[in-house]
């Protein structure tokens, strides 16, 4: 599969690195003319957002969301204020959130909201004791999110699937609190599992 990665921070980075490790072709794109967001658009027949918050909506302009048309498109952005002063919040909530944001700037493209609530370094392979954790993943197209649920499996993660996208209103909450424990406990590599009987 070709996959473009718009954003090439840590996240990007990382999700990059595993869809080569399972053999797909990557191509990641950034605000650089030579490594543009447009081209990675493009280039990607399932195309990843991984920009921080408060340049998602810029970087789907500079992407031009006709590039994306009829595309899956994994948001993996949380909403997150950029204060550098303030304790980690959400910019949007309650009645809204960053994936049915990101929903309407994309109205011709299937968002799913998945690898949101986990850190970079365990979104491929997450080892963990008493794992495999969950990945919840949330989006309006059933087969967008049946194409998601394979990446993740591939990526070692079983799937709930929790909806329609407006349960990002859930996902980027459950984010935040992932940030919670990660400061609390001052320990970054954990994540959620549905338990059950």
């Amino acid at each position: 599969m070709k996959v473009g990665i718009l954003g090439t921070g840590q996240v990007g980075q990382s999700l990059a690195a595993g869809f080569k490790k399972y053999g797909h072709e990557v191509k990641l794109g950034h605000r650089d003319p030579k490594q543009s967001y447009a081209d990675a658009a493009k280039f990607g027949e399932v195309v990843l957002l991984c920009t921080p918050w408060s340049g998602t909506e810029n970087a789907i302009k500079l992407t031009d969301p006709k590039n994306l048309a009829g595309k899956v498109v994994i948001d993996v952005t949380n909403p997150v204020k950029s204060e550098e002063s303030e304790a980690p919040a959400l910019a949007i909530g309650f009645t809204d959130s960053g994936g049915e944001q990101v929903q309407r700037w994309l109205p011709q493209s299937k968002v799913v909201k998945a690898f949101n609530i986990v850190g970079n370094d365990l979104m491929v392979d997450p080892k963990v004791p008493g794992g495999p954790p969950d990945m919840f993943i949330a989006g309006n197209d059933a087969a967008a999110k049946q194409t998601v649920a394979q990446i993740c499996k591939q990526f070692g993660w079983p799937v709930v699937d929790i909806g329609g996208i407006e349960g990002s209103r859930l996902l980027e909450p459950l984010a935040m609190l992932w940030v919670v424990v990660g400061f609390k406990l001052n320990r970054w590599e954990q994540a959620w599992k549905l338990l059950h009987k």
